[in-house]
């Protein structure tokens, strides 16, 4: 897949994806770690801002080489999210289990496409 093609996608991902921080931002509370001093669903607002904000910088060739870089920065600092949504579905029925413990390994295909972005596009 191209750079741009993959931009694409990966703006489409994000900005999907940041839209629902603010739509439904409950699911995203709860995964953020405990162990983390912060309000959990202020770091889920801003999360989404990032989110969007990213997703749309990708979407233009001017802004797509930052927005990439912050792409991979993005889905490096949510993976501890990530974890804990392991950690705390560990009751949960198997299927459930399995999503969690599924998400964690397709974050690096997401980083990898952002990488990926990040060298083939030009610099402006």
């Amino acid at each position: 897949m191209t750079p741009d093609r993959l931009a694409r996608s990966l703006a489409g991902m994000l900005l999907t994806i940041g839209t629902l921080h603010f739509v439904a931002p409950k699911p995203f509370d709860e995964i953020i770690p405990e162990e983390i001093p912060a309000d959990p669903r202020t770091l889920t607002y801003a999360s989404g801002v990032a989110e969007v904000a990213i997703g749309a910088g990708l979407l233009s060739p001017r802004t797509r080489k930052p927005a990439a870089a912050l792409a991979a920065a993005l889905f490096i600092a949510v993976y501890p999210a990530n974890i804990n949504m392991v950690r705390l579905w560990k009751d949960k029925p198997p299927a459930l289990r399995a999503v969690a413990i599924g998400r964690l390994p397709l974050q690096f295909p997401m980083i990898w496409a952002a990488v990926k972005v990040f060298r083939g596009t030009p610099a402006k």
